[in-house]
């Protein structure tokens, strides 16, 4: 029976091999653990197997999670992936460790605002919508170096980088150009911000371009953990 520590070696495994592939340093590359909807022994079989990045789409179902395995997976890092409205921030800011949706200024205030005193500032990540599809969340490519400098002024947080979701991985040439297209905007980014180190590209589907690409974390969900049933 194929397990959730078999599963992880396995997506260890491509990832080491496509940094090979591609002359890049496997350790520069982190796996995020897609854990939603998953239940909170699944977590506990991957962090006794050695992972440690944990990602949540839904608040309640996330919070629920971290406060559950406090003890049992004392050093994993909670990270929030999913689309969130204002009036939910206060969970995020309180609960997690990183936030990878922020897309507009006001959200990422009222994170700055709501995140507890004495603890380390909130690792963000900006979404951009690298596809123009409507139905995707992020803003605008053009939108990105002033939001980008105005949560850098934000004390309780730390601007880490850009996440996207492209395109579906059967076009492959329009995929292709929506990662060199972000790749760059991320090179500009780390330039003019100290501390940006983080392109989250990178599914299952994609994973192999995404790294020929230059993500630094490769959201892997199912293929860890099994299909949501």
């Amino acid at each position: 029976m194929i397990t959730v520590t078999d599963n992880l070696a396995e997506i260890k495994q491509k990832i080491k091999n496509a940094a090979n592939k591609f002359c890049r340093d496997p350790q520069a590359i982190t796996l995020l653990a897609v854990s939603k909807t998953k239940p909170c022994t699944d977590i506990i079989t991957a962090y006794q197997a050695g992972q440690r990045q944990f990602g949540e789409n839904y608040v309640k179902e996330g919070v629920m999670k971290i406060n559950e395995l406090k003890s049992s997976c004392p050093e994993a890092i909670w990270h929030y992936i999913g689309p969130l409205q204002s009036n939910k921030t206060k969970d995020v800011a309180e609960h997690f460790d990183w936030m990878h949706t922020v897309d507009r200024l006001k959200v990422a205030k009222r994170l700055n605002e709501q995140r507890l005193q004495g603890a380390k500032p909130l690792q963000v990540c900006i979404q951009v919508n690298i596809s123009g599809e409507e139905s995707k969340s992020g803003i605008n490519v053009a939108q990105l170096s002033e939001l980008a400098s105005e949560i850098a002024q934000l004390p309780n947080l730390t601007l880490r980088g850009i996440m996207a979701i492209p395109s579906q991985p059967d076009n492959q040439e329009k995929l292709k150009q929506e990662y060199i297209d972000i790749k760059q905007k991320f090179e500009t980014l780390r330039k003019r911000h100290t501390g940006v180190d983080t392109l989250s590209i990178g599914m299952s589907q994609d994973l192999e371009l995404a790294i020929e690409s230059g993500s630094t974390m490769v959201r892997i969900g199912s293929a860890i953990f099994g299909a949501r049933s």
